[in-house]
């Protein structure tokens, strides 16, 4: 009885382990990447303390999220800047914590929850950029 416990332990330990083995370790930012974040976000605070969105579009990947309805600043000031930062979802960048990850691409980025939205700042050639708005699911 004794011996046939253990088979079915060590059997499930053997299943286990490749489980155990591919779960994701949390990415985390070089000291390098985190200061060149931490200066491209107080300048983006900035812009949204004082409300200024042709600061805020200049710090934006254009076209917007690939929509060639939004590929000029004067776009995406007129479509996205009004919806997407609201008083309310300026006040919550300003505070919000910023959590750091790699995508499939390996590209880096930050996000920044906020109720309903994800706010993505990526790591582009030119820098870090303000990149996509999506829902948080």
């Amino acid at each position: 009885m004794q011996f046939l416990l253990r088979v079915m332990l060590a059997t499930a330990l053997v299943n286990l382990a490749p489980a155990v083995a591919a779960t994701p370790k949390n990415a985390v930012a070089s000291p390098a990447l985190q200061k060149e974040f931490d200066d491209f976000i107080e300048k983006f605070r900035a812009a949204l303390r004082t409300n200024d969105s042709a600061a805020v579009a200049s710090m934006t990947r254009l076209p917007f999220m690939n929509d060639s309805g939004i590929r000029a600043a004067a776009q995406f000031r007129a479509k996205t800047y009004p919806t997407s930062f609201t008083a309310k979802n300026r006040a919550c960048i300003q505070r919000g914590k910023a959590f750091y990850d790699r995508d499939q691409e390996n590209n880096d980025y930050y996000s920044v929850f906020c109720g309903q939205l994800i706010f993505v700042f990526t790591r582009t050639p030119a820098g870090f950029l303000f990149t996509d708005v999506g829902v948080n699911d």
